[in-house]
């Protein structure tokens, strides 16, 4: 039986390509990708990274978004409208609970966190990276953090911009803002290159992502590249669910999924090529690891030609990334509270939003007020980031999975993929079904210190 979502649908196939993309890339990829390259070996990571996006990522994507266009409802709902369907255990609708959870906990603290890029662009509007040494640099995001009240303002600003484009509904506010969010956000980018390649040691940096060293390449960096490539894609956090429930019914899946997941890998090798110019060049080292972005790059634009408008340049960019990937953590929740309790989408925005920016509070004070409060040795923000990225989104993608390969009938997956009993339908439901969970369990482990 055909279902439709009340929330409207994409107009278009690109249109839902743009949102998908927009959601994978965010600080994942202009943040993350970068410092964990330099970090694992560069070329030999990046290879790695590839293979799993191939053999992990998109097997998943396309079992997410079959599962959301199936039932046509947020992922609560649409995993308990699936398991009574297939006369499966109800249970399998907590795959649903965890993925909304989890995009709501993750936008209450990306919101902050995206919010630091807010304060950078206002610093470089104001000459505050002109002649700065790295310990001044260190010292201005330390004062950054440390000043609860300009964290809380730009949080709540961010938040602002996440809501007021999720309240306007699909195509009036999610559709619109990607289609204008994601070509400004890839012109920013060859923009970038373009000055990167006058001004930074590009040949350098080519063979540092292109050219494996696999002396630099350990077991622990694969398990790195295999979580990178599955975190990046926003897999088992409801947006991609949600979202392939907006799909429209003559798009195919597997070849839409493969273009997201190509241009969200496209995107996060272009940040590397964006940012080891600018790093090499001023004799700096790519393994510098989280401060990458915003205590080693600062140093580099100011003493570089144009280091202001380069800078401006690449936290807009920054802005634009973690914009799209905000709006659809808080997408899910939203469509629950308009599908189960009747609310319009402004005011399930207003209370979906006004939860993640009170929980984002205990994010600002885990750097400052709260610095000292810790369980197991963790900090609030700590806590909440090694819940959702070491234990419920692997677990979740793992289940999604699962319930698509071995607990959804072959007939339903044949007929919502449109792919009849052939070569690639027997691949994809193995690779899917057998390697993707046991590759994310490895993940998981790793991530939980179990080896």
């Amino acid at each position: 039986m055909k279902m439709r979502s009340i929330h409207d649908q994409w107009s278009s196939r690109l249109a839902f390509i743009l949102a998908a993309t927009g959601s994978a890339v965010g600080l994942g990829n202009i943040w993350k990708f970068p410092y964990m390259a330099g970090q694992n070996g560069g070329g030999a990571f990046v290879l790695i990274y590839l293979a799993c996006i191939f053999l992990i990522g998109i097997p998943i994507m396309i079992a997410e978004v079959m599962l959301g266009r199936r039932a046509r409802q947020n992922p609560i709902n649409a995993m308990a409208t699936l398991a009574e369907q297939e006369n499966r255990n109800p249970g399998w609708k907590l795959i649903g609970w965890s993925g909304t959870l989890a995009g709501f906990i993750i936008f209450s603290f990306y919101s902050v966190i995206s919010g630091w890029t807010l304060y950078y662009v206002y610093l470089s509007l104001n000459h505050g990276f002109s002649s700065l040494s790295m310990e001044e640099s260190q010292s201005l995001f330390q004062k950054m953090v440390e000043n609860p009240y300009g964290l809380i303002t730009c949080h709540t600003l961010f938040a602002g911009m996440t809501l007021g484009v999720v309240a306007l509904g699909i195509q009036n506010g999610l559709e619109r803002a990607v289609k204008v969010l994601m070509p400004g956000l890839l012109l920013l980018l060859l923009l970038l290159l373009g000055y990167s390649m006058s001004y930074g040691s590009f040949g350098e940096t080519l063979r540092f992502l292109f050219q494996p060293d696999w002396n630099h390449l350990s077991e622990q960096s694969v398990l790195a590249a295999m979580g990178q490539a599955f975190f990046t894609l926003s897999l088992a956090s409801g947006a991609i669910m949600v979202y392939g429930s907006y799909l429209p019914s003559d798009t195919s899946i597997p070849r839409t999924c493969i273009i997201v997941a190509l241009s969200d890998t496209s995107i996060a090798l272009l940040s590397g090529l964006v940012i080891f110019p600018i790093v090499f060049a001023q004799g700096m080292t790519p393994a510098s690891g989280p401060g990458l972005i915003f205590q080693t790059l600062p140093v580099a634009f100011g003493a570089m030609p144009g280091g202001q408008w380069f800078a401006f340049l690449f936290f807009i960019l920054f802005v634009f990334a973690a914009w799209t990937s905000s709006i659809s953590m808080v997408e899910p929740g939203v469509s629950w509270l308009a599908e189960n309790h009747g609310w319009t989408r402004p005011r399930a925005s207003v209370m979906i939003g006004f939860g993640g920016w009170l929980v984002g509070l205990g994010t600002v004070f885990s750097f400052n007020l709260w610095q000292e409060f810790t369980i197991l040795g963790k900090t609030f923000f700590e806590c909440l980031d090694y819940l959702t990225s070491n234990l419920m989104l692997p677990l979740g993608g793992m289940a999604i999975a699962i319930f698509a390969c071995w607990k959804l009938s072959t007939n339903s997956t044949r007929n919502e993929l449109n792919l009849p009993d052939s070569y690639e339908f027997n691949l994809w439901r193995w690779v899917t079904g057998i390697l993707a969970p046991f590759s994310v369990l490895l993940v998981c482990l790793n991530s939980l210190g179990v080896f």
